[in-house]
């Protein structure tokens, strides 16, 4: 990978020039392509942050209340000394907190998150009927209330939830306190509480992705115990911004996802599917996740800020695949100051496992159902791992077990 240092100071024909124009092709391809289609933010105050005050100020029978960023165990053992009448009690104070605390009980952690959606769903109704906010206000009112609505059907899992701002959520296919095979779809950029699930085209939104994957997964291993996370629990890039070409984003997804796996169950094994920019968030969370996620599987990826898989300190097994009409494959893979996400994971000096992404037709389709890309994500997931089909004409399942 090209550091800053390297390249010095920039002239025409110097390789720093030559970084700078290639930098300039990913704007343009950013902006041409839909993945920095323009996301506006709303000024909510932050309702999961206050909640989390609340919480951290609370009492409960006259003692204080744990800490909410406490180990997983720590707090899954505090939760297991509750009565009925006092698990009640802090649902209905801290909804939004208790339905994002890793190491509470998930089933906890879902009939919190309906609490605090309801909660939401009722303010955005008084928000469509506001007369103080302009016809575009109480349309995002609209579909926001109508987003909640969604999310309260029957039978949802609802693992995490908070509208502040574009709005982040996760939700849960299968059993995950039971699970012994545990797949966290992570999403690329434009992803929030209105774009978590699409009516249109399903399987380039989160929920749809993660859908599609536990039923491959149910269909290849019928007897085995899986569950499937539609994790949009990150602030990704919005927009034409610098957002998308540097890590910073990535670097704060990488320590929710850090979280959220130390918090699942110890004995389940846990591989990762990450599409676009979600492969940065988990390439920079590699290196300090546990040794139970085995796996770490890439899509249409930028690039994982790294210049080769050792780089990525984690002993997980990396794929990677990109379909041949996958727009990524013409952006620069390159780290110039700050900018682009390093090597090409699908090159063979990276050194990942390179799968076939037969069917996906372009960057947005590797989920959808009867595809290679999608069968060899469920693959992994299930960890039959020397069924995949590889890709590049590459040997990937040497030296498996």
């Amino acid at each position: 990978m090209t550091s800053f240092s390297e390249l010095g100071s920039p002239s025409p024909g110097s390789t720093a020039w030559r970084a700078l124009l290639a930098l300039a092709v990913v704007f343009v391809l950013l902006a041409t392509t839909g993945w920095t289609a323009v996301r506006s933010h709303r000024g909510a105050p932050d309702a999961l942050s206050a909640s989390m005050d609340a919480w951290r100020h609370g009492s409960l029978g006259g003692r204080a209340l744990p800490d909410p960023y406490g180990s997983p165990r720590t707090l899954g053992r505090w939760f297991g000394s509750l009565t009925k009448a006092q698990t009640d009690r802090v649902v209905r104070r801290y909804p939004l907190a208790v339905g994002n605390l890793n190491g509470a009980p998930v089933a906890l952690r879902y009939r919190a998150n309906r609490v605090a959606l309801f909660k939401a769903r009722a303010d955005e109704r008084k928000r469509m009927h506001d007369p103080r906010l302009t016809p575009m206000g109480r349309s995002d009112a609209t579909r926001r209330m109508n987003r909640y609505a969604d999310l309260l059907g029957a039978g949802r899992q609802i693992l995490s939830f908070d509208p502040s701002g574009a709005g982040r959520a996760a939700e849960v296919f299968g059993d995950l306190a039971h699970a012994n095979r545990v797949s966290i779809v992570v999403p690329g950029v434009d992803t929030d509480i209105l774009t978590f699930q699409k009516t249109e085209r399903p399987y380039t939104a989160t929920v749809g992705m993660a859908q599609a994957l536990y039923d491959n997964e149910r269909a290849d291993a019928p007897d085995t115990k899986t569950a499937v996370i539609a994790w949009a629990d990150y602030t990704s890039p919005a927009g034409i911004g610098m957002d998308a070409a540097t890590g910073k984003l990535a670097a704060q997804g990488a320590v929710r996802l850090r979280a959220l796996v130390n918090a699942l169950p110890s004995l389940s094994r846990v591989s990762l599917m990450c599409h676009s920019y979600g492969s940065v968030v988990c390439g920079v969370a590699a290196r300090d996740l546990p040794p139970k996620v085995t796996d770490i599987a890439v899509a249409g990826s930028p690039g994982m800020r790294a210049g080769h898989v050792s780089d990525l300190g984690t002993s997980a097994r990396v794929w990677a695949m990109r379909d041949s009409g996958d727009w990524i494959e013409d952006i620069p893979h390159l780290e110039f100051g700050g900018l682009g996400h390093g090597a090409d994971p699908v090159s063979s000096g990276f050194g990942a496992r390179v799968l076939a992404a037969d069917g996906a037709n372009g960057h947005a389709g590797y989920f959808e159902p009867g595809t290679t890309s999608l069968d060899n994500f469920a693959r992994v997931g299930i960890g039959a791992v020397q069924s995949v089909s590889c890709g590049n004409g590459d040997d990937c399942t040497a030296g498996l077990r």
